[in-house]
């Protein structure tokens, strides 16, 4: 069961998600389109707040770091 902390933080990072994904549809960039969806879809399997911060952190970094 996520508590309320982990509920927040992925709404958070699912919002940052679908503008990561937006941008890569409208922009043809497959970095951003790929992490966007990761980012709305993987709060549903992470439950423990601290990995959901984590894992949100690293996939809203990686378009910025790797250029596809």
């Amino acid at each position: 069961m996520p508590d309320v902390a982990s509920l927040i933080w992925g709404f958070l990072f699912g919002c940052v998600g679908m503008g990561l994904f937006i941008y890569g549809k409208k922009q043809a960039v497959l970095m951003p389109l790929v992490c966007g969806a990761a980012l709305m879809i993987y709060p549903w399997f992470v439950t423990k707040a601290i990995w959901v911060v984590v894992v949100g952190v690293l996939l809203t970094a990686l378009p910025y770091f790797i250029r596809l």
